[in-house]
């Protein structure tokens, strides 16, 4: 008899190859905590939205693993939404296999990020190992690249220095050779993406992205949506993306919020009474990228 996991799973897999057929891409929205959960289930409500939340290490470290994967399934039973967990950024085989024997349907593991020493040979190795532990346990989708990702999940001051950040480009020989040495399921591309909210626009190849979308046979995800003109959405979800990771703008529009929440009310401490227009503003920032990404009316809750 399939468990409850495993149903979830093949959903998120036949998720994954609606968004291919129908040209949409899923938003991956970051958990800080409850509220930005909730803005998150609030608008895939309210758009009619499939959706993945995600958590990184200091995320995990905070709420805990099963605690997100309880707090989400309990949002799906009260919202009615589709909604599926991923685990961000996973910093070490450990990490990951822990999030896949967690229930998470999505698992990515980021090996360089904690080892930016580590060889192409030794990303491949952690991710094999990934991709063969979640084969061999719950199914769920691996997601890798075979390089570090630039910028940081913060809001910068400084430009983006693209003739460095080309550097790191992905190509579709490259691409084609990872995804066919790790088995992964979805392949984290680098085409100007980069983690962060910065002070000029990002600029995304997107003829680069096209030729990589024909050299691989897999999902591809973009990282470091924060701060992406919108066409490069529209766009990136007609060549195939089917997952882009938005966090930065998500927290700007978080702290910004809050602040003026607190400014406004600077004798009122129960935080209940504060937090209503944070949540509505996070709320509304998923709301607009799930339109851009073209998923608004794709549920199948």
């Amino acid at each position: 008899m399939a468990t409850t996991s495993s149903l979830n799973i093949e959903r998120a897999r036949e998720l994954m190859r609606r968004s291919r057929r129908e040209h949409f891409a899923v938003g991956a929205f970051n958990v800080d905590n409850q509220e930005t959960l909730l803005a998150i289930v609030r608008a895939a409500q309210a758009r009619e939205s499939p959706v993945l939340v995600e958590v990184s290490h200091d995320e995990v470290s905070m709420i805990g693993l099963a605690n997100i994967r309880s707090m989400v399934d309990n949002y799906r039973a009260e919202y009615g939404v589709e909604i599926y967990v991923n685990l961000d950024h996973s910093p070490s085989v450990e990490a990951a296999k822990a999030g896949i024997a967690a229930g998470f349907e999505f698992v990515h593991i980021d090996y360089s990020q904690a080892n930016r020493d580590a060889t192409e040979g030794d990303i491949i190795a952690a991710t094999v190992e990934v991709v063969e532990y979640a084969r061999e346990t719950t199914g769920a989708l691996i997601e890798s690249e075979p390089h570090y990702f630039g910028g940081s999940s913060n809001v910068h001051t400084e430009a983006i220095d693209y003739v460095e950040i080309r550097k790191t480009f992905s190509t579709p020989e490259g691409a084609s050779a990872f995804v066919a040495e790790t088995g992964v399921d979805t392949y984290a591309a680098a085409v100007g993406n980069l983690h962060g909210r910065y002070p000029v626009p990002k600029e995304l190849d997107l003829e680069l992205l096209q030729r990589i979308r024909d050299a691989v046979g897999c999902n591809i995800s973009l990282h470091g949506g924060s701060g992406t003109p919108g066409h490069y959405f529209q766009e990136a979800a007609r060549i195939g993306v089917s997952k882009i990771n938005v966090n930065s703008d998500l927290r700007y529009a978080y702290r910004m919020t809050l602040e003026a929440q607190l400014k406004a009310n600077p004798d009122q401490y129960a935080v209940v009474k504060i937090i209503g227009p944070v949540i509505d503003a996070v709320q509304k920032v998923v709301e607009d990228r799930i339109d851009l990404f073209g998923s608004a009316g794709h549920a199948q809750p």
